[in-house]
């Protein structure tokens, strides 16, 4: 077998998955996912630091493109605004045909409190993040972070409400959609619009 064969990341990703769903987090072993990807213990240790990292591997890579795509977002769009296209392009570039692999990795995730613990950590990671990428807009000190916390709540939520709902009518409901209308329902919670509070401050929208 070639030292980087193509697709060993991914299939060490599905492995994972499968045998924490059918044995637990604990009870799995890096010697049973590499077996079962079809690769060496030293392969999988090339490409992951432990066996958590293998649920966590993308993360890095979302951080970078969402903040890359706050960078991008129209100079007229709010902070909250620029976060949520953020997240609007990655659930149609990232996550639009993963769906169950996110909800498999989800349900991992939930039967552990270590693996909540670690996705929690991923999450304040992506907050600042975010925060610090508004602030390269201009964005000052609160409003930078108070939109990125509530960006990555949206994305939680949104989240959350993609995996568990499942197929209707033989589709999966879009993320962007489910993103689009937790935004409505958190500014109608806040009771702001798109063009700011009763006194006029964008700063947050």
């Amino acid at each position: 077998m070639g030292r980087w064969e193509p697709g060993a990341r991914e299939r060490l990703a599905v492995a994972a998955l499968e045998l924490v769903g059918e044995n637990g987090f604990d009870r799995t072993t890096v010697a049973e996912i590499a077996a079962r990807a079809g690769v060496t213990e030293r392969t999988f240790f090339r490409y992951f630091a432990d066996k958590r990292e293998v649920l966590f591997s993308g993360g890095n890579a979302l951080e970078e493109f969402l903040v890359g795509q706050v960078a991008k977002a129209p100079d007229s769009a709010g902070p909250l605004d620029a976060i949520t296209c953020a997240l609007q392009a990655a659930a149609s570039e990232i996550f639009a045909e993963r769906h169950a692999f996110a909800k498999q990795r989800q349900a991992a995730i939930d039967s552990n409190p270590e693996l909540q613990e670690r996705e929690l950590l991923k999450l304040a990671a992506l907050t600042r993040a975010l925060a610090a990428a508004l602030r390269d807009r201009g964005i000052g000190e609160p409003s930078a972070s108070l939109a990125a916390e509530s960006g990555v709540a949206v994305f939680k939520t949104a989240f959350a409400r993609w995996v568990s709902e499942g197929v209707s009518d033989g589709d999966v409901k879009d993320l962007g959609q489910i993103i689009s209308e937790t935004v409505a329902e958190l500014r109608a919670a806040l009771n702001v619009g798109r063009e700011g509070s009763a006194g006029g401050d964008r700063r947050f929208g």
